[in-house]
């Protein structure tokens, strides 16, 4: 890897985050939520309570890693995490983050994902690989050596950069590169880098594609190394979804899903019936592919992956009545207060788009707890109201809800455990 990449992250670690500041807050995001981890890696039948080993591949400033840690330890679960980075700095940033929580399950190593096997002895259930992939000279021999390193049954949570919705990051990457000249003295220093970026973005006009884009705002929020990883960075590489598809499936693994789901679906966008009927025998990955396209917003594309071939088992489904639907604890105020809404407005990187709910969608929600199985459910149902005591009438009701909240990303299926 590049000595500019070590450079930049030893100046300026990314995302910028402050240790003190994990009293108050839990950074949360996808990937690696525990919840989507089950749900579409082990189809919501993994018991936390016994061991689970998992790599921060990349791990930066620790997001990842805190979080995961963090959610393990809240199961009780006596896990191991190995976090992973090239960066001194970053790492020790992510340290001071674990040990302001009390968390003493992750173990810290300085290096390259790409000597893993150097590294690290053993095998991992899941792997985290945020971020880091599109800054490879060789992503898929990245992608290759994680793949490697799964233990049966396990998977990945992966992100890369999307190509249409980083429209405007490149253009303005060639203009700096272009400013700078490699031998320029003007550019030589992180400083110097971050001087030049900073006077093209006041001189940059209305109609320039980085100022039209809403869904880009690293170099406005993100401080000198959101600016800085953002336009300077000197390996940088985005993904549309067909080129996503190929370096996975390159490396011997499949997409599960990609997050948000809904995003990814083109009737999240398109009402024409002709158009859609037009686009009803695609492949999932195809439609996929046709949705960014249309949305033009997806700067990154999240998704979790595992060996070919597993993909259809992997994830949790609805057919099991005694599956019990989980809700993502930071929507629980909101999903179960929908009352006679018709509809949820949602804004996500510049697009405001209105999705209608499935019919009784506030009463199913708000019987969902975490600790009712679908089963239940339907008896709470029953027992309110006579009409729903045909559970050939209640289960397509309650799949449509499910399939819309679980494509919002907030609704999941766990498998009941034997106490």
């Amino acid at each position: 890897m590049s000595g500019l990449i070590v450079e930049q992250y030893q100046a300026l670690p990314y995302p910028a985050r402050n240790p003190a500041d994990e009293v108050n807050r839990l950074v949360e995001g996808s990937p690696s939520r525990l919840l989507e981890i089950n749900h579409y890696i082990f189809s919501g039948a993994r018991d936390f309570r016994g061991t689970f080993r998992a790599l921060i591949a990349g791990g930066g400033t620790g997001d990842a890693a805190i979080m995961l840690a963090q959610h393990l330890r809240d199961r009780h679960c006596p896990a191991e995490l190995v976090y992973l980075d090239l960066s001194t700095t970053s790492r020790s940033i992510a340290e001071s983050r674990a040990a302001r929580r009390g968390l003493n399950n992750i173990n810290f190593i300085t290096g390259s994902l790409l000597d893993l096997p150097d590294l690290v002895t053993g095998g991992f259930d899941y792997i985290d690989c945020c971020g880091v992939l599109h800054h490879l000279d060789d992503p898929a021999a990245g992608l290759r050596t994680l793949a490697a390193a799964l233990l049966p049954g396990g998977g990945m949570g992966v992100m890369v950069y999307g190509t249409y919705g980083r429209t405007g990051v490149y253009h303005a990457q060639a203009m700096l590169r272009l400013l700078a000249g490699q031998d320029n003295d003007r550019a030589k220093t992180v400083p110097a880098r971050l001087d030049l970026a900073r006077r093209l973005l006041q001189q940059l006009p209305s109609t320039n594609w980085l100022r039209r884009n809403p869904a880009i705002a690293d170099h406005v929020h993100g401080g000198d190394a959101g600016l800085y990883d953002l336009l300077l960075h000197s390996t940088d590489r985005a993904y549309d979804v067909p080129g996503f598809v190929e370096l996975v499936t390159g490396c011997g693994l499949e997409i599960a899903t990609f997050i948000d789901p809904w995003r990814y679906d083109p009737a999240s966008y398109i009402k024409d019936p002709v158009l859609l009927s037009q686009l009803a025998d695609l492949t999932p990955m195809e439609r996929a592919g046709f949705a960014e396209l249309l949305a033009g917003n997806l700067k990154c594309h999240v998704a979790y992956l595992v060996p070919q071939g597993m993909a259809a088992a992997s994830v949790a489904r609805p057919t099991c009545s005694t599956a019990i639907p989980v809700l993502r604890p930071d929507a629980l105020s909101w999903a179960n207060r929908i009352g006679a809404r018709e509809s949820l407005t949602l804004t996500i990187d510049g697009l405001k788009t209105s999705i209608a709910l499935p019919p009784f969608s506030a009463p199913i929600m708000a019987l969902i707890d975490g600790q009712r199985s679908i089963a239940a459910i339907h008896q709470e149902m029953a027992r309110a109201s006579e009409e729903w005591s045909d559970w050939i009438k209640f289960k397509p009701v309650f799949d449509k809800v499910y399939t819309m909240f679980n494509s919002l990303n907030v609704l999941f299926l766990e498998q009941p455990r034997n106490t």
